[in-house]
């Protein structure tokens, strides 16, 4: 029998690579328990174990980590590949093309903001398309408050700014 926190790595790498964008912690450990392959504790120890052997990477953005295969990852992947039931694989490929709109959106549209020297908050609002940036704002607010509002506001509204910044443009 396989080891469970193995498969658990190879689940983790096989949906990072099944998609041209980071994922979220909340992203991949909602897959694996909600599908009961195993519990959320192993799942944290799963990818606290690929970084630590630079199988995947991170970028925190706010309170969220974002997750992408390493070369080393995908090598890894590709030699144990079989280890993976083709019954998981389905499963994987059925949750990505239900949730690919979904996941591309929390993945791809980001706010974060920073305190700045002259004490202002200064917010960067973007959306990433693969390597292309479509849209990077960066403006200043007054208070934190505010700051943690545009933020909140972003993913609901970024497509409509989008298209008015074009619109004007244009």
């Amino acid at each position: 029998m396989q080891d469970s926190n193995t498969l658990c790595k190879l689940i983790i790498l096989f949906m990072l690579r099944k998609v041209s964008f980071p994922l979220t912690n909340a992203q991949l450990t909602e897959f694996i328990v909600g599908k009961e392959y195993t519990d959320y504790f192993h799942v944290q120890e799963s990818i606290n174990d690929l970084l630590d052997a630079h199988l995947i990477s991170s970028e925190k953005i706010r309170n969220t980590s974002q997750y992408t295969a390493t070369m080393d990852g995908e090598k890894t992947l590709e030699y144990f590949r079989y280890m993976i039931s083709e019954n998981i694989k389905n499963d994987i490929a059925e949750y990505m093309d239900e949730n690919a709109l979904e996941l591309r959106t929390e993945s791809c549209t980001k706010a974060d903001y920073r305190m700045t020297p002259n004490h202002e908050y200064e917010v960067r609002c973007y959306v990433r398309e693969g390597s292309e940036m479509l849209i990077d704002l960066r403006f200043s607010v007054p208070g934190e408050e505010e700051a943690e509002k545009v933020c909140a506001n972003w993913p609901e509204k970024s497509q409509k700014i989008y298209m008015n910044v074009l619109t004007e443009l244009l």
